[in-house]
This record gives C-alpha cells, structure tokens and sequence, in this order.
C-alpha cells in the first residue's frame, strides 16, 4: 500500500510516529483504538489511539478529528478494536466532531462495500456520504483549545435560544427579583418555556433578565435548531386515482415483497418495472413507498438528475405532504443539511433525489426505487465511479429491503438480471389514461428534401406536421441533442477547421450569451463566440481565417440556430429553448411551467426535454437528426439511441389529443430506429441481446477500463504498455479467462491538453477483479506526471 507524502516515514496501515501524541507503551495495552478513514487516496484506514476522554464516546461511524503528518484531517471511524501488541507508539485521536455518529451502521457497511467492489479509496467514498460540519461544532472545538480542520462545506448556523425551567425552584436566601425578572418567570413557568425572541418582544430588557434568572438557577437557556423547509409554499394533498389492472398488479407484488421482508430471499425482493411512457410507473412508486411506511419502513427513490422537478416533487408532496426529503444540488446548504439531519434523526422517512441521494440515511430502510434506471446520468464519471442503480440493489440487498427498477426502456444489464431470475419482471404494457401511443414515421432524409424554410433540417414532412400543429393551437418539442449554433467553422477556401488547442474537438459557434448549470448547482455566464465543450475554453469568432484570409462558413445545426431557422418559417409561434445554455434549476422548471400554461408553441430542446416531463398539450415530437449518437464509437451506441428516440417520443400525446412522432434519419433501417418507431421495445433489447452476446460485451461479461492522462504523450504511452503488459503476465489472462485490450488512444485522444489513453480488461467478475487489483497495487509506482483512473463496470468507452 502506498502512502501519501504527508504520512509520515515509515508509516504502513499505522501513522507511528517519534512525538509526544503517542501514549506511554505501558498504557498502549489498554487502551482501544479506532481504524479511520482519511479522504487520502488509500485503500485502507489508519490505526489511532484512543485516548480514555474518547474511548466511551467514538463509535464506528463517528467523525473525527486526527493528525495526519503535518495536517489535521477529517476522518470517519470504520472500526473501534482492542489494541494489539505490536501496536505502539499510536499517535491519538484529537477530537470527536460530531456528538452522534453520521453513518449509521447500515450505511457504513454498505459504504464500506462499494468502496471494495469499485477499487476506490475508503476515506473519497465515505466522503460522499458525510454532512458538511456544523458551525456550532467548529465553535465547540475552538472552545476546547482544538484548532478545527479546514473544511470545504459548513452548514450554516440557523438556530434561536429557548428558555426553559431550571433546577432551582425559588430564588436563593436574600435575592430578589426585579418586576421584570419576576414576570419573565412567571411566564415561563406557565408556559414551560418560551422562544428568547419572544420574550424580548415583550419585555425589551429580557435578555439580562434571562441571564440573571439563569444565574440564580431558575432558568436554562437552550439553543435549538431552527427548522428549515426547502418547499416554497404547501401542496395541496392528492386523491390517489384508481389503478388500472396493471399496476394493481404491480402494487400487488411489490406490496408483498415489502411485507415479507427482510426475511424473504433476495431474488423475490428485488423488481424491473418496465413500462411503456405514461403508464404511470410513478403511481406504482407512490403506493409502494405508502406501503413501506405502514409497515415501518424508510423509502428512498432515485430518478435521474434532469428528470428531478419540481413537478414530480410536487406529486410526492401531494401524495406524503412535507414529510418528504429533497436531495439535490439546488438546494441551498442550510436547507440541505437540514434535510440530512431530519433523516438522521428519523424525523423523516422518504428521499428523493438524484444520484447522490443514494448515500442519504433513511432510517430503517425498506425500499429502494430507481426510475429511469437506464439512464447513463446514474454512473459517477469523476472520482468514486459508482453506479447509483447497482449501488441501489446492493443497498437494498444488505439493508433487508425492495428493490425496485423503473423504466420504459430497461438496460440490457436489468433486463438480463430479470431473465436469470435475480429481478422479478413487472410489465405495463398500456398508458395509465387509455391513451394510444404515439404514431411515428420516419423521414428518410436520403429520399426526402426540405421544407419551404430551405433548411435541410427541416423536412417538408416536418416543415407540414408543425403548420398543422400550430392550426391547432397545440405545442411541438422539436428534439436536436446538440448545443449552440453551429457544431463546427470551417473555411471555404483552404479548409481549415477551428479546433480548441487543448483538445481534439472543433469549437462550437455559440452566438447568444446566456448562463448554464455547474455541477455544484451554480450557474456560470455563457458568452457569445467559440466555444469548446470539454474544456470551456470561448474564444471570438474571426472574421476571416486567419490561415489564408478565407470565408468561413458554418456546419451543422445546433439547438439556437434551429430556433433561429423555426422562427423564420413560423413568425408568429412563440418559441422556447431548452437546454444547458438557457436554463438551470429554477430556470428549467420556469420554462415547462410556460409550456404547461401554452404559453409557449415550439420548444426546441437537447436532451433535457426526454426526461419525464408530462407536459399534455405536446401533440407532435420532432426528431431533427437521429443518426448522430448512433455512429459513436461505442458498443452502447445504438441501445443509447434506442432509449433516447423511445423517452422523446414518449412526450406525444399524454393528453386528450393523439400524438405523432416524426424521427428523420439517413439510417431508417438500423434497429434502434426502425425498434424506436414500432415502439418494439422486446425486439431491440432481443436482438441487441444476441449481437452482444455473440461479441462477449455486457452483460455477458464484465469490464475494467483503466483511463490513462498526462501532459506529455510518450509518457502516458509508456505507462500504458507497462500496465497492459504486467496484465498480460497474470494467470487469469495467461489462462485466457481475462482479455486485455490496448494501450490504444482514447476516442477523443486529447482533453484539457492532457493526452489520453485506455487498457480494457474483460472476462467474468471473479477473475476480472483479480487482475484489477493486481495493476492496482502496480500503480504505486507510477508517478503523479500520468493520471490512471480505475473504472469498474465503465459506461462510457469516450
């Protein structure tokens, strides 16, 4: 095992050390230590003392503070053991943080699990789990003389004093009160107690009061938090409308699994609900989470990030009222740390959020629900490279609860999983309102030319399907999964293409400013001109090439240079853009709200516009360009495809009015297109099934990618050749149960100015995860000049 320059020399699981924190070996023999876990990339915990001031109070899953070479480090306490004898000279634990352990042992075992399966440091996984620390925490620890860690998240101190009866029942011999003092008293002991702010309302001069009172014993002043609602306003509670056959069925089965649990047998506790879009897969959800807390049980659901508005939140809180936890990155940190604590303390028993709510500490948890399960937005791409879905199992699997997959469009790992017999199948095969499904046609775009607009992108069948939209004052989303205005600049003359320096990608003509989501729920400005989309780089578009003075002309469409193209051939539509350039939390919720009120006739949108929106007066789907993700350069390509054309054309038609769906494609005869206009869910997935089957990906087999960056090319290269070679040497790859494939560049070769490249590893789990961990260890020695990521189960091969 490595250790990080900051340990100290010499150090291996223990941080030894020669200063004086370390106890006298006479004492080492008595006292317990605790194995913790740092936010340091290694494998394993350290050993600590603990001093007799802490013993009684740290239990697993408590936060605590410990030195760490020259640092003061959060750490998470995963074990607390009897010392052994070779075990001296343990430097202590300085500090409890916390007065309760965060992770309650459910969690943390779970925790403990995944970090194992998916290679990852123990203390970075923990870290996904922790609440920020509490401000009255870092001031008690100032208090005690312990100088707090840094820390990057602090939830904000929102609390108010309490006044409440003390010890004493009347003044000592020879003090008497003031009239005010009296009267406060008097209140107080009628009340039993009573908001300080309250009091000094009435009585302007109760803050010394109440101090004098506390003084004489008659009187305690409690700081309490105050609560905190991350709902703007109440919701009117719901009816639950009656079921149709199909999902009482559901309801039915999924309702017995939670009462036999967790006595029952993983394979009948765990579901694939697959059902076509508006089925009302959500009612099914509701009811089996209502089911759960009758019985006692702690619900928690995941739907994919983009899917997470405030409409759905809505039908829950309709449905549950406020008793229902929010876990997402728009929430400001005070209301989200209110929200963890709630849990926490059982006060609350439903979650509901996205990938990360996976982590949340449901108490006495009883089902776990993943909408939208095959959503690739469910896979962790930085850091811990988790997968919320197969976490989910796992968790509902250790904690004795449901497990439950929701989707119109399952992944062929579920739908594998339900023909082995590990999930039971759950079909809804009609929508929940009797609705037809949408009609869909394919535009052969090799046949058929554009509509009177000129533009290419707009087809004459397409170009006719909105007129008679708009005749009807319905709505149209016209789906294009490409930002900006146009995807590429090139030069007429000499061909010359703009390309970001940093990587190797074209830049793409953004030519209207606005802002875009971050990943920690903020929003950043977007300015007008050259912009590339992996690196952020924005550059001004010139007015000539500057390589021979030529024209430049713009390629492609993207989303706002088709709305500029929409408003030109329908000048009087009011026209709307969703995509992350425009709209981010509030925003986006703003824009559907427009939607659902008509106020808006053509929403062109990226894929923010497939994701479970119910928006009824969308009559017509536009498909602008199918062929583009299919011809990427991965094995998941057409099943992405497949379920993105099923999920948009999914928003046609859910109200009164019939729907229809015009996909155009240059490939109307490849499956996840002409699958995706029969709505033949079964004949892609069995087809697609076979085709993988026959190449021995997923999920006939297992996958690890292991991702290689660094700034300088022959380097990485090296790196490469030696891991893939040292792979080749091991005995599951010699007896052929293991393939390795690579090194070979990356299908996007050059990111940030970091070049990169990949070894992959396939065979069946067992031996896969021991040839993993044996390049693992071998990454010791690789130096901090080249990156290596170690991506378990990888979804995407870019």
């Amino acid at each position: 095992m490595s250790i990080p320059d900051s340990a100290p020399k010499g150090a291996t699981r223990s941080l030894f050390g020669d200063d004086t924190a370390g106890h006298d070996p006479a004492e080492d023999a008595l006292g317990p230590v605790a194995e913790v876990a740092v936010p340091v990339p290694v494998d394993r915990p350290f050993t600590y003392a603990l001093p007799p001031a802490l013993a009684s109070a740290v239990e697993p899953g408590s936060r605590v503070l410990v030195p760490f070479g020259s640092r003061r480090l959060l750490g998470v306490v995963v074990e607390v053991r009897a010392r052994k004898e070779e075990e001296r000279r343990l430097k202590d634990v300085a500090a409890i943080v916390d007065k309760t352990p965060v992770l309650p042992p459910e969690l943390l075992s779970f925790l403990r699990e995944v970090a194992s399966y998916y290679l990852s440091p123990l203390g970075e996984m923990l870290a996904l789990a922790l609440p920020a620390v509490e401000r009255k925490s870092i001031i008690r620890l100032r208090k005690e003389g312990i100088a707090p860690p840094t820390v990057s998240r602090v939830a904000p101190l929102r609390s108010e004093k309490w006044v409440k009866l003390g010890l004493a029942a009347a003044p000592p011999d020879g003090k008497r009160l003031g009239p005010a003092q009296r009267a406060i008293l008097e209140h107080v002991q009628g009340a039993s107690e009573a908001k300080l702010a309250e009091l000094v309302e009435r009585w302007p001069n109760a803050r010394e009061a109440v101090k004098r009172l506390e003084a004489l014993g008659l009187v305690v002043q409690e700081e309490r938090a105050i609560p905190t609602s991350a709902f703007d306003r109440p919701e009117e509670r719901d009816v639950p409308p009656e079921l149709t056959d199909e999902q009482a069925t559901a309801v039915a089965a999924i309702g017995a699994a939670i009462d036999a649990a967790p006595s029952a047998s993983a394979a009948t506790r765990g579901f694939l609900l697959q059902g076509v879009t508006g089925s009302g897969k959500t009612e099914v959800y509701l009811r089996a989470i209502a089911k759960a807390l009758a019985r006692g049980r702690g619900a928690l659901m995941l739907v994919p990030e983009i899917a997470l508005t405030p409409q759905l939140v809505a039908r829950f809180r309709a449905r549950f009222g406020d008793e229902v936890a929010v876990v997402h990155s728009a929430l400001d940190p005070a209301a989200r740390h209110a929200m963890w604590r709630r849990l926490h303390a059982g006060e609350l028993r439903v979650a509901i959020g996205a990938r990360s709510a996976l982590f949340a500490p449901v108490p006495a948890l009883g089902l776990v629900i993943v909408d939208e399960e095959h959503d690739s937005s469910f896979k962790q791409e930085e850091g811990v490279r988790y997968h919320a879905r197969d976490c989910a199992i796992l968790r509902a699997h250790r904690a004795g609860a449901v497990s439950v997959l929701g989707s119109a469009t399952p992944s062929l790992e579920s739908i594998d999983l339900a023909r082995r017999g590990k999930l039971g199948h759950l079909r809804l095969h009609q929508r929940a309102r009797a609705q037809p499904l949408p009609k869909v046609e394919i535009v052969d775009l090799r046949h058929v030319g554009p509509g009177p607009s000129g533009n290419p992108k707009i087809s004459l069948p397409l170009h006719r399907a909105i007129e008679a939209t708009l005749a009807a004052h319905e709505q149209a989303i016209l789906f294009l999964n490409r930002r900006g205005f146009a995807p590429a600049v090139i030069c007429e003359k000499c061909g010359e293409l703009r390309r970001c320096p940093d990587c190797d990608v074209s830049l793409t003509l953004h030519q209207k400013a606005g802002a875009r989501a971050l990943r920690d729920g903020t929003v950043e400005a977007v300015r007008a001109g050259l912009r590339c989309h992996y690196c952020d780089r924005v550059e001004d578009l010139p007015g000539r090439c500057p390589k021979c003075q030529g024209t430049l002309a713009l390629e492609g469409v993207g989303t706002e240079r088709l709305e500029d193209v929409l408003a030109v051939a329908f000048p009087t539509a009011r026209i709307a853009r969703l995509d992350r350039d425009v709209a981010s939390g509030r925003e986006v919720e703003g824009i559907l709200r427009r939607m659902r009120g008509r106020e808006i006739d053509l929403l062109v949108g990226t894929q923010m516009v497939t994701k479970g929106h119910d928006l009824p007066h969308v009559t017509l789907v536009g498909v602008i360009n199918a062929d583009g993700a299919i011809s990427m350069p991965d094995f998941r390509a057409g099943e992405r495809t497949f379920q993105l054309l099923v999920q948009v054309a999914g928003r046609a038609g859910r109200g009164d009015a019939k729907g229809t769906v015009l996909i155009q494609t240059r490939s109307p005869e490849h499956p996840a297109i002409a699958c995706a206009a029969r709505h033949d869910v079964d004949a892609f997935l069995e087809r697609e099934l076979l085709d993988r089957e026959e190449l021995g990906y997923p999920p006939f087999s297992r996958l690890v990618l292991l991702r290689l960056d660094g700034d300088k090319e022959p380097r990485v290269v090296e790196i490469a050749q030696q891991l893939a070679a040292l792979a080749e040497e091991t005995p599951e790859v010699k007896s052929g149960k293991v393939e390795v494939r690579g090194p070979s560049p990356a299908p996007l070769p050059r990111i940030r100015g970091r070049f990169r490249y990949r070894v992959l590893l396939r065979g069946p789990r067992p031996e896969l995860r021991a040839v993993a961990r044996a390049l693992k260890r071998a990454l010791e020695g690789v130096g901090r000049d080249v990156r290596v990521v170690v991506d378990v189960d990888p979804l995407s091969m870019m």
